[in-house]
């Protein structure tokens, strides 16, 4: 395996291995117009989830990806399936009440057997097991958080225990488990999902950026490339809503990347899935690798955009796997982004009042797995006017004053800031003094510029400018990418858009 010479014990490129263990076919880019029952935006495991959904049921559906099926957020999970999405049944009961709690769980419960089942008839090989999943603490401080978080558990009839002791080899405070979760490979479950897709005449296209709709019924889809696709509905599941300003998610929604080896131990792993309640987060499971045992080890999130020199938080992971469990080899490294909303619950259904045909499916505050297949089934069923019992808790119009506002203006001043000091950052580095494979921002001609010298020695220099809303971009050094603080937006070292909600490339700078 090739190593980066200056960070030798990792891979030199992030890889997620999800990615690396199935081959995914590809698919064409859109070139003609056309006309669907559903057109739905981003084909990770929401949007392929949906289009099986509705295939089934006879709908003609086209999936369209601005890159390729399942290379987002969803080729790059820790892939736990589970409804213990941390401490947060003790926090919602107090928010939300026990009615509308406890729907939460039972939506989430109900995505796990959704997989279970499909899994099981198929005979998919996935890596599909149920486990046991624990949030636990080695601070005091959380005790009486997991305590009430068990209290929680206990009002709302979710099957799970307090324990002190866990199966980990290190010592804990206290621990909350909820019995029977999963966890699986998602990408040889969706590669199969995606295939009855397509036998049931369903149409997937790769490279085909939307940037926007023009709204009424029938509604219509237009593409980067000015090609349109009418429909009846429309799905956005595309991480960040692809029709932004429609519902102002870019001040409703915050981005937050996460990191995650793939380690070959000396010691075996105890089985279960495990979460740390304290920052900075620990999270645990298992996987096969080309046959042999290892661990994955994720954590240490920070928002996109706002972390220093990115290579410290795979660091971090590889020490406390080390320490945790003997460290022989680290197989494979790469991040994932997820989005997380004003109260914490996803917002998945109809956008607004006024356009019942347009949904969306996003905030999935990294339990995507779990979150996407609920998404799936509450937006098929709102297509087909099946409704759904989750319609009001997950409605996207939403607003709840408490903790929304609070949080709502901390997210903005935020914003705020980032925009300004970006515009009035000093710069460090000269041009020529940039080594192979190093990225910096510099000026040029006395322009705030983004510099990447690749490892053949090529110059690519990018406008610093964020193509959604002006902030400046910052170079992310573990995955050679220039990153926005303020909405999330990322791309590529030669200023191609990764994730939106920006939809244009940055700015090419002229050489010196």
């Amino acid at each position: 395996m090739i190593q980066n010479s200056s960070q030798s014990k990792f891979p030199q490129f992030p890889y997620s291995y999800w990615l690396n263990s199935t081959d995914i076919p590809s698919f064409p880019k859109l070139s003609q117009d056309t006309q669907v029952d559903v057109v739905i935006v981003g084909a990770g495991i929401t949007g392929i989830t949906t289009a099986y959904l509705l295939t089934k049921k006879g709908l003609k559906v086209a999936v369209v990806d601005a890159g390729q099926i399942l290379n987002g957020t969803t080729g790059h999970t820790t892939a736990k399936i589970t409804a213990q999405h941390d401490l947060i049944y003790s926090e919602f009961l107090s928010h939300f009440g026990k009615e509308k709690t406890r729907l939460y769980y039972e939506a989430n419960h109900e995505a796990l057997q959704f997989i279970k089942q499909i899994v099981d008839e198929h005979n998919i090989d996935c890596q599909f097991s149920e486990e046991d999943a624990y949030v636990y603490t080695c601070s005091d401080t959380y005790v009486e958080k997991i305590a009430s978080e068990y209290k929680a558990y206990e009002e709302l009839g979710i099957s799970g225990s307090y324990v002190e002791k866990t199966p980990l080899p290190f010592s804990t405070k206290a621990a909350i488990i909820m019995k029977k979760q999963a966890q699986f490979n998602p990408v040889p479950f969706l590669k199969y999902l995606a295939g009855e897709v397509l036998r049931q005449g369903g149409e997937i296209y790769e490279q085909t950026t939307v940037v926007g709709v023009e709204k009424g019924n029938p509604a219509i889809i237009k593409t980067r490339e000015g090609i349109k696709i009418t429909c009846s509905h429309v799905v956005s599941s595309s991480h960040f809503p692809f029709n932004d300003p429609s519902g102002l998610y870019f001040a409703r929604l915050h981005a937050e990347r996460s990191y995650v080896l793939a380690v070959k131990t000396d010691k075996s792993y105890p089985g279960g899935m495990y979460l740390s309640a304290e920052n900075p987060k620990r999270s645990l499971r298992s996987v096969i690798v080309n046959g042999k045992p290892m661990v994955i080890v994720g954590g240490e999130s920070h928002k996109t955009g706002q972390g220093i020199c990115t290579f410290q938080y795979y660091e971090a992971l590889e020490k406390f796997a080390a320490e945790t469990f003997g460290l022989r080899e680290v197989a494979y490294r790469w991040s994932a982004q997820d989005l997380s909303t004003l109260d914490k619950l996803p917002y998945i259904g109809q956008e607004l009042s006024g356009n019942s045909n347009i949904l969306v499916a996003t905030g999935y505050r990294k339990w995507g797995m779990s979150t996407s297949i609920v998404a799936a089934l509450l937006n098929a069923n709102l297509i087909t006017g099946e409704g759904s019992r989750y319609q009001e808790l997950f409605s996207p119009s939403r607003f709840h004053a408490d903790p929304d506002i609070k949080t709502f203006v901390i997210q903005n001043v935020d914003v705020a800031k980032h925009l300004i000091a970006g515009k009035l950052e000093m710069t460090h580095k000269e041009i020529d003094q940039l080594q192979y494979d190093e990225g910096a921002v510099v000026r040029v001609n006395g322009k705030r510029t983004g510099a990447y010298r690749d490892t053949q020695g090529t110059m690519h220099l990018v406008d610093t400018t964020c193509t959604h809303m002006g902030c400046e971009v910052d170079w992310n050094e573990a995955e050679r990418t220039w990153d926005c603080p303020c909405h999330g937006s990322r791309y590529s070292y030669e200023g191609k858009v990764i994730e939106g909600p920006a939809k244009k490339s940055l700015g090419k700078v002229e050489s010196v």
